[in-house]
This record gives C-alpha cells, sequence and structure tokens, in this order.
C-alpha cells in the first residue's frame, strides 16, 4: 500500500513537470496550454484524495 500512495503522489509531479509550449489546439474552448494545466490541477487534487483514502484506512485497520 506505500507503494501505491507514493506512486499516486509522483503522477501529478511527473505530469506537471511536462513541458507543454501550445496554444493551439483547442479543448473545450481553451487553449491547449490553460486546458493541461486546469487538467493537472484536478487530477493532483483527485491523485491525493485517492491516497489520502488509502492511508486512512490503513490507519484505521492498525
Amino acid at each position: 500500500m506505500k507503494i501505491l500512495i507514493w506512486l499516486l503522489s509522483l503522477i501529478p509531479a511527473i505530469g506537471s513537470l511536462t513541458v507543454i509550449n501550445r496554444v493551439e489546439p483547442y479543448i473545450l474552448g481553451l487553449p491547449f496550454i490553460v486546458f493541461w494545466a486546469t487538467a493537472w490541477l484536478i487530477l493532483t487534487s483527485v491523485c491525493l484524495y485517492i491516497s489520502s483514502m488509502i492511508h486512512d484506512k490503513k490507519e484505521v485497520n492498525k
């Protein structure tokens, strides 16, 4: 479980460090760079929420 929590924390870091320097194409009406930043903001929150739930479940089982 510790490895899963670590991987879920690593995924957003890798995705947010990826350099994207494009304005086109537009996705959902947003320039690609804005969509990329927004998507990683949401995905980071989801990954950290999942790891928090796993960690809390692990604490209860002790």
